[in-house]
């Protein structure tokens, strides 16, 4: 099969397209045909050598894809050969067949495109575990979003809004007309507003009940000014670094909690109960239209390089997807 190779940490142009082994499924796994698999940071980072596949997974890039089910291995109990499917992966997606456990597919909605489902599992179940699982967002709380024009920063804005919270998003500025088209509240342009100044004002002083952090250290002492009591601040992404300086005394008198969220290197019997709590909660919501993955463009497999640029540029709003094969 042909796949992505990194062959040597470095910059975009170290990934070459390359032939590899077909993966073969072990104890109820199923191959799949890829026809789309998105990019996430996490790709960018084992690239440069940073963030490597956690043990026994592949070690091509690939966090999630979305294909058609090819060959079952033993115990198989539900997946059938042909389903059309989405999945959340550890790691394995650039390629045009991947090896997956089968409770961690779910099925494509009904009209979405192969590279509009890729464009779900990795940004919307990381999305709804922040807000939900961790972040226990109720109707009516104020949500703060970071990155709301990332994969996993545009879901959160669509999942609290449909669960009847309010939020307020940041952005660059010129990605404020389409995170407001998400439907967001309140949107920052992060170079131009003090986000804290604006949690403040539209909070009238309480500050915002749940944080969904993808930036890191960088605002970390932004944030325990601005979160209220009993806010919970989740950190989903270390861009703005991974060390911070924490007031405990805050912390203990505004009673915050500090909860952070990693789904790749979680256990299998973890993630199939990430993939079963979403697939209850939300995946008819994209039949029904009230969620939609937000795609910014589409490269080819072989283009991976100037995918992964793309986003190392910051210029993408949603998800960037490879088209693996025949993704009609």
């Amino acid at each position: 099969m042909k796949a992505i190779v990194v062959p040597s940490p470095g910059g975009p142009d170290v990934l070459q397209l390359a032939e590899l082994p077909d993966p073969v499924p072990g104890e109820r796994e199923v191959v799949i045909d890829v026809r789309a698999a998105a990019l996430n940071r996490a790709d960018l980072l084992q690239r440069r050598g940073v963030y490597p596949a956690p043990p026994g997974a592949s070690a091509v890039l690939g966090l999630e894809c979305a294909g058609v089910v090819q060959a079952l291995g033993p115990g198989i109990a539900a997946a059938a050969v042909g389903d059309r499917v989405m999945a959340l992966l550890p790691g394995g997606g650039y390629a045009e067949r991947v090896v997956v456990h089968e409770q961690l597919l779910l099925p494509i909605p009904e009209g979405l495109s192969f590279e509009q489902a890729a464009a779900i599992p990795e940004a919307f179940l990381t999305a709804s575990e922040a807000l939900f699982a961790l972040g226990r967002t109720l109707p009516g709380e104020w949500v703060l979003v970071h990155a709301a024009a990332s994969g996993v920063g545009s879901a959160a804005v669509q999942l609290a809004l449909r669960a009847g919270a309010r939020v307020l998003a940041t952005t660059s500025a010129g990605k404020v007309p389409r995170v407001r088209e998400l439907g967001a509240e309140r949107v920052v342009a992060r170079d131009e507003e003090d986000f804290v100044a604006v949690a403040q004002e539209v909070t009238a002083g309480a500050g915002v009940d749940v944080i969904v952090d993808l930036v890191g250290a960088a605002y970390f002492a932004k944030h325990a000014t601005c979160l209220a009591t009993l806010g919970r601040h989740v950190v989903v992404g270390l861009v703005g670094g991974a060390k911070a300086e924490v007031d405990l005394g805050r912390v203990l008198a505004r009673r915050h909690s500090i909860l952070g969220l990693v789904m790749r290197t979680r256990p299998l019997h973890d993630k199939i109960a990430v993939v079963e709590r979403f697939r209850r909660q939300w995946l008819h919501r994209f039949e029904d239209g009230s969620l939609k993955p937000l795609v910014d463009s589409v490269f080819s497999l072989a283009d991976a390089a100037q995918a992964h640029a793309r986003m190392e540029a910051n210029a993408n709003v949603g998800k960037i997807v490879l088209r693996v094969g025949d993704a009609a």
